[in-house]
């Protein structure tokens, strides 16, 4: 026997008796790797005469492939042996039933915006938006808001912060919605029709205010528009949305620069037993703000007032929800309180808690 027969017996018996994976590949790498017997043999080649190379060579190629297969076989068995072993030794019910996933679902100020988005469209609105970051001229200046105006304070808006040299006017986050009106004006002229709903920001935060809510705002112009209309557009809004039969809503004179005549709107409500009832009752409860589009806010959106005039109103989408679904507190909204979300049906994931168990 010699010596590539030698090497040859003593891998392949070393490969079948191998008890597992790791003792395969110290055989592997004793043979194959680097430093391994065959590759140091295939090294001395070079050293040998042209016929001993071919032939020397040739029976170690045969002697690389043999042991590179009996590698793989063997593998494959220690595989299909652990394979078996596991299914000897585990085992599956296929009969249990499957285990419950809690599904997500809308934020209720989401869905309260999809709702009133959905409303207004029947009605024709259609929805225009507009940046977050405005100038100081779209949201105040273009809105009839002096320069004295209190909501211009840097205690009520939040001012970005601009280097002294910059020429550039002044920007905001922006405190309402009513900027997309004259953006909206200015793109479409008249007549129009649409709803502002978003995001905007002030410096408020307490049980009914946070720096960052929601508002949905209207808009509608036309040849005859008038507050009969706008008070129509509002009371099938609120019949709609707190889904009652009737609502009686009450126009209370107010002053607010972008409207004129402007009126602050109440709606008919009972607080029996804790909970609030919309359309009935001997209570009164202030929802929004309105009025008829003054003629410098049409003249900054490019619209003749002395052509066209219209309605515009704006309500805050989380007090909206609120009001709804019976939370005192807006706060709620974004510190994660579950017990009102599972109260209502909109299925808040339970967490654990410090202690390890479930929140309740």
């Amino acid at each position: 026997m010699n010596a590539l027969d030698v090497l040859k017996a003593k891998y392949l018996d070393g490969i079948a008796q191998a008890a597992d994976e790791a003792a395969l590949e110290e055989l592997r790498l004793a043979a194959l790797g680097k430093k391994g017997e065959i590759s140091l043999k295939m090294r001395e080649l070079g050293q040998m005469s042209p016929e001993e190379r071919q032939t020397t060579g040739a029976a170690l190629n045969v002697l690389k492939n043999e042991i590179d297969a009996a590698l793989r076989t063997k593998k494959e068995a220690l595989a299909d042996a652990a394979l078996d072993a596991r299914l000897r030794n585990e085992w599956l019910d296929v009969t249990l039933p499957g285990r419950p996933r809690r599904a997500g679902t809308i934020h209720p100020v989401s869905q309260v915006m999809d709702e009133v988005t959905a409303i207004f469209a029947d009605m024709g609105f259609a929805v225009a938006e507009g940046p977050q970051i405005e100038s100081d001229w779209y949201n105040f200046d273009a809105l009839n808001i002096a320069p004295e105006h209190p909501a211009r304070q840097e205690h009520d808006t939040f001012f970005m912060a601009r280097d002294a040299a910059d020429p550039r006017p002044p920007h905001v986050l922006r405190t309402h919605t009513s900027p997309v009106q004259i953006r909206a004006m200015q793109k479409t002229g008249a007549p129009i029709r649409v709803i502002a709903p978003g995001r905007v920001y002030r410096m408020d935060m307490d049980q009914t205010h946070t720096p960052m809510f929601h508002q949905v705002e209207g808009l509608a112009i036309g040849k005859d528009i008038s507050m009969a209309n706008l008070k129509w557009v509002l009371e099938e809004f609120c019949k709609t949305f707190f889904e009652v039969p009737s609502v009686e809503l009450r126009f209370r004179a107010s002053h607010f620069p972008f409207t004129e005549p402007s009126a602050e709107v109440d709606i008919r409500c009972s607080w029996e037993g804790g909970q609030l009832k919309i359309g009935e009752g001997n209570s009164w409860m202030e929802i929004l703000g309105s009025g008829m589009v003054h003629p410098k806010v049409l003249e900054a959106g490019g619209i003749d007032p002395a052509e066209w005039q219209g309605f515009a109103f704006g309500m805050g989408i989380d007090r909206l929800a609120m009001l709804k679904y019976g939370i005192p507190d807006l706060r709620a909204f974004f510190e994660s309180d579950l017990r009102w979300l599972r109260h209502y049906g909109f299925a808040a994931l339970d967490l654990p808690t410090v202690f390890g168990g479930l929140s309740k």
